[in-house]
């Protein structure tokens, strides 16, 4: 074999990987500025994560939500991310052996992505497709070109290849080079494109003016909020308040468009209601604490706050619906969001006159998107995958046994009051207090019944009562504190309340599956 016979040089196998990395972020980027133009739920990354959350098991998104809490949605698009990457990388090394069906493999995962857009509850339809098409396309024409700059011998003259010259290096570096730079420009206009989009529903939560409610809640007791180091405030600022769903993007919604259904049976009067029409109806202010089903025992997935809305009881009796106890047909009430999310409450619940709401506003402001903009359900005494639909849309009257919500479909209860349930908020675990006064401070909620008593036990001793602060309503959260005289050497504290019906915070260890943890919280510390 002479020197202009041999065979050209084969490109380093980490330039394949390369490859299939520009490639794979062409193609997210592409992606993301066809779904800036479409919506932003139709990304690839959002409808697969959301396909994935959706098909995960209950257990393992009870584990997820226990040990991310609200950066469960940021952990899986990291991973969701993380395996695009290697998968890209794999793709890459592929075709340097097999061009076309590297490429290919490209269009396999705008497949996946349009299926899992077009399939989501909230899908637009076909054009939810578009943004994962025309991303794979993108990357699989990328692909294809940058490895045939690595597989084609380059130029050892004018116009001469040199098969033994080895690859087109400088061909490769413009073509990736090139390509990075589209990237990025395709990134920066999904993401321009997207804030484009939200901006009408900003200025609209901007230019919402709340009235004074007609019935404002009562001034917060003077002694309910105790001033003790560690203690969860009693009104938990919007910032801090807890956020569990399943959406991977809160929706923005105008509040100018929005709308409002009420159908279904027993619903003698339908009606679609607009933003402005529930502000212009009588609002109620309430001091309400809602509770996260999937809070484990001495969790955090718990918060208090100002709400301020209609009330829904008298909404829907407008509409002619009587609850099952006065001879009405629907036993179940539906909540629709924006995002496909259903929500079943029991209609006799929303109507026995608690404070049931449609809320509009959140401690003195309209509620942030991420808990609900521009209307949402409150209703205290139960948990909130039973009640508290954020970004609410439709409400239909059904059966239980005709409709299974969201929720029920994946193994959790049709119905489910709030536990008994209390908190030690200090000393936090594994503290190491000094010898003496200790002041064992926390929270103890039971919605909708009150916290009759709080006690304590330290190590194997007996049960003393703790003093309670003052109660603002049965519909939110007691502060308690007990003096503790503590020793030196290790202790375990355990608390334990009461609620107004008589009932004691069970003993029992259950999983937050189906409806809701129970059992006593205890922390550990050791005494200097």
């Amino acid at each position: 074999m002479t020197e202009n016979e041999r065979k050209p040089a084969r490109a380093p196998l980490p330039l394949g990987a390369l490859s299939g990395a520009l490639a794979g972020c062409a193609a997210l980027a592409v992606a993301e500025a066809v779904a800036g133009a479409v919506r932003p739920q139709a990304g690839p990354v959002v409808a697969v994560g959301g396909a994935a959350i959706d098909r995960t098991p209950a257990a393992v998104k009870d584990w997820a939500i226990r040990h991310f809490g609200s950066d469960d949605k940021l952990v899986l698009r990291l991973g969701i991310l993380a395996v695009l990457a290697l998968f890209a990388l794999a793709l890459g090394v592929l075709a340097l052996r097999f061009r076309r069906t590297g490429a290919a493999g490209v269009l396999v995962f705008g497949a996946v992505g349009a299926v899992a857009a077009t399939s989501r509850p909230d899908s637009a339809g076909v054009t939810d497709a578009l943004p994962s098409v025309a991303g794979a396309a993108a990357g699989a024409v990328l692909l294809y070109v940058l490895v045939g700059r690595l597989l084609q011998p380059r130029a050892a003259g004018p116009g001469t290849p040199s098969p033994g010259a080895g690859w087109d290096r400088r061909g490769f570096v413009i073509a990736a080079g090139t390509a990075a730079v589209a990237s990025a420009g395709a990134g920066l206009l999904g993401r321009s494109l997207s804030v484009a989009g939200a901006r009408d529903a900003v200025a609209s939560r901007r230019n919402a003016v709340l009235p004074a409610p007609g019935s404002p809640a009562p001034a917060v007791p003077r002694g309910a909020g105790l001033r003790i180091p560690g203690v969860s405030p009693f009104i938990t600022p919007n910032g801090d308040f807890y956020r569990v769903d399943t959406a991977l993007v809160v929706p923005e919604v105008d509040a100018t468009t929005w709308r409002l259904r009420i159908h279904g049976d027993g619903v003698t009067h339908p009606v679609v209601l607009s933003y402005t029409d529930l502000l212009r109806r009588e609002l109620v202010e309430r001091d309400i604490t809602l509770t996260c089903v999937s809070n484990e025992v001495g969790g955090p997935y718990v918060g208090n706050a100002r709400w301020i809305g209609v009330r829904l009881a008298e909404l829907l009796a407008e509409c002619g619906v009587e609850p099952p106890s006065r001879g009405g047909p629907a036993d179940q009430l539906v909540a629709r969001s924006v995002d496909g999310m259903t929500i079943g409450s029991p209609v006799e619940d929303v109507m026995d006159g608690r404070d049931a709401l449609l809320a509009l506003g959140m401690n003195g402001e309209p509620l942030p998107f991420a808990h609900g903009f521009p209307v949402r359900m409150v209703v205290p005494g139960l948990y909130g995958f039973v009640s508290a639909c954020k970004w609410i849309e439709d409400i239909e009257l059904t059966r239980f046994d005709a409709y299974d919500p969201y929720w029920v479909k994946r193994g959790w209860a049709r119905q489910a009051p709030v536990r008994t349930e209390s908190r030690i908020d200090t000393p936090r675990p594994f503290a190491r207090p000094t010898a003496g006064t200790v002041m064992v401070a926390g929270v103890a909620w039971a919605q909708h019944r009150g916290i009759d008593r709080v006690e304590v036990r330290v190590d194997d001793g007996p049960w003393q009562e703790a003093r309670l602060a003052a109660e603002d309503s049965r519909d939110t959260w007691r502060q308690w504190s007990f003096p503790w005289r503590a020793t030196r050497g290790g202790h375990t504290l355990t608390v334990r309340a009461t609620d107004r019906t008589g009932r004691v915070q069970t003993a029992e260890r259950t999983r937050t599956i189906p409806d809701g943890a129970g059992g006593w919280h205890s922390v550990v510390v050791t005494v200097d």
